[in-house]
């Protein structure tokens, strides 16, 4: 597809430049259709960090961060960008996928060749308002893999705040660090976005010593909601943290490293109620740490709701878990009766009802030890499926086969399709096996919501209205229809020679 849109170059105006639009891709996905040669693994994986974790320098510049990478022809084709939430953005539409224009790709080029940042020679403009743009070479292992555009909107309100010109400081100390390769950081702990500190949480700026040289506004109001009171500005974070945590039951371990900006991990610090998510920047110059950038977060709330939900399901779990013990106790019940009873017919109800309640509280079993009120089916089938076999009222032996995958099924419907599956199995070995040994296969076949389930036997077959006549068929049609949202077929299972060999029951259900 084919595109005429406006790119910014270097000039007085904006200029129309015939550009190829790849679409919305992966970074993968836009170095394979585009033109771009094809990058070793270990250089794609360093892109793939860096553009993970671009937002916070896009944050500190103020400026948008577009990602080239050189086609091999003198072209360079965008395929990352990071739009600031500090400043106002210069790329208002996605240029994902579009390829720079002639003035931008010689300065791209230059800072590729050379390996040194280049900064534009000439006013850019985007539209009415003046910007600035810096081109920076991206280096793995001592190679330029890519060039990062920075580019900042001049009139940005940000340019006129109290504190902008250190933030932008240290990015600019990051963006050396990145034509260094020093940055992102390797080793960098994996860990869950969930809760990360932003620049525009608050921002603490340190010098090699821990030493705090800087704080913005909303790093200030984290320190308070702390109980740290006063000016903190010459004070070392490390130990204005720790007077506030030595008396709290549990401190992170990582505490004394991320305050101190000796590493890129992340800390909490739990305090005067409150909970302060803290993460550091180390600052580098060929290795020699030169101070760090602590980003802050208040996450007190977070972390609230967080526990409510972990009460919540640990209460959960512990209803299941007494739900499946005083079923346990009526089935045990049920049994004790069944013994006591004269009547074998008595006896027969009591028990099928004792299985019954045994097969529901399987299912409670599984729920009580899941965080989700789901289970894991596949689980649950192989322990109920041969628990039937083994305890139906015959004295012939069954072996039941379980093949495919039933997957994760909520609680209500794992209750009633393990009910349905016992049932046809308990069926197949009590009336198709009789007066002989024989097979019960179940096959499961998900797809999303939809599952279909097989259930043969072996035995001698069904007669002509049989299937619809005792309880056990009655209670099977009933869940299927009602909580299962399915439909059920019963039909005959022929061997190759065109003999009569079981029954084949099919179940097409929709679960939820």
């Amino acid at each position: 597809m084919v595109s005429i849109l406006p790119i910014f170059c270097s000039g007085s105006a904006l200029v129309n430049r015939t550009v190829k639009v790849l679409g919305m891709r992966s970074l993968k996905t836009l170095i394979k259709e585009s033109l771009i040669p094809p990058l070793p693994a270990p250089d794609v994986q360093w892109l793939r960090l860096l553009q993970a974790d671009w937002q916070v320098v896009a944050d500190l510049a103020g400026a948008d961060l577009v990602m080239w990478l050189p086609t091999g022809t003198g072209a360079f084709v965008a395929v990352a960008l990071s739009r600031p939430s500090t400043a106002t953005t210069v790329h208002v539409d996605d240029v994902v996928g579009l390829f720079a224009s002639t003035a931008r790709a010689e300065e791209l080029q230059q800072a590729f060749d050379t390996g040194e940042i280049v900064d534009a020679t000439s006013v850019n403009w985007a539209g009415s308002y003046s910007m600035t743009v810096q081109c920076v070479p991206v280096v793995c292992d001592g190679r330029v893999i890519a060039v990062i555009s920075r580019e900042a909107n001049y009139s940005s309100p940000l340019l006129y705040s109290s504190y902008d010109s250190w933030t932008t400081q240290a990015a600019d100390v990051i963006f050396q660090m990145i034509a260094r390769g020093e940055y992102p950081y390797d080793t960098t702990p994996t860990v869950s976005s969930h809760g990360v500190p932003r620049v525009m949480d608050g921002v603490i700026l340190l010098d090699e010593n821990g030493r705090i040289l800087k704080m913005t506004p909303n790093a200030n109001s984290c320190m308070r909601r702390l109980g740290i009171h006063g000016s903190l500005v010459g004070k070392i974070l490390v130990e204005a943290l720790t007077k506030r945590v030595r008396d709290e039951a549990v401190v992170d371990e990582t505490l004394a490293v991320v305050a101190m900006g000796r590493a890129s991990w992340r800390a909490e610090v739990e305090a005067n109620a409150s909970t302060i998510g803290l993460r550091a920047l180390p600052l580098l110059e060929d290795g020699k740490r030169l101070g760090a950038v602590i980003l802050t977060r208040d996450v007190t709330e977070m972390r609230r709701r967080e526990q409510e939900l972990m009460t919540k399901d640990a209460t959960i779990r512990e209803i299941h878990h007494r739900v499946k013990n005083n079923l346990q106790t009526v089935s045990a019940l049920l049994r004790m009766q069944s013994r006591r009873s004269n009547s074998e017919e008595v006896k027969a109800a009591l028990h099928e009802a004792g299985r019954r309640v045994a097969t529901i509280a399987t299912v409670h079993e599984a729920l009580s030890q899941n965080v989700d009120e789901s289970v894991n089916f596949d689980e649950v089938a192989s322990t109920v499926l041969r628990l039937a076999a083994s305890v139906a009222a015959t004295d012939r032996r069954a072996e039941v086969i379980i093949e495919g995958k039933f997957g994760q099924v909520p609680a209500d419907a794992a209750s009633a399709l393990a009910t349905v599956l016992t049932e046809l199995v308990t069926n197949s070995v009590e009336h198709g096996m009789r007066d002989r040994d024989g097979t019960v296969w179940v096959r499961a076949n998900r797809k999303g919501k939809l599952l279909n389930v097989i259930v043969e036997d072996d035995g001698i077959g069904i007669s002509e209205g049989s299937p619809r006549s005792g309880l056990g068929t009655q209670i099977i049609h009933m869940m299927v229809q009602s909580e299962l949202h399915g439909t059920i077929d019963w039909a005959k299972r022929y061997s190759e020679a065109g003999e009569v060999n079981g029954t084949t029951v099919t179940l097409r259900l929709h679960i939820d």
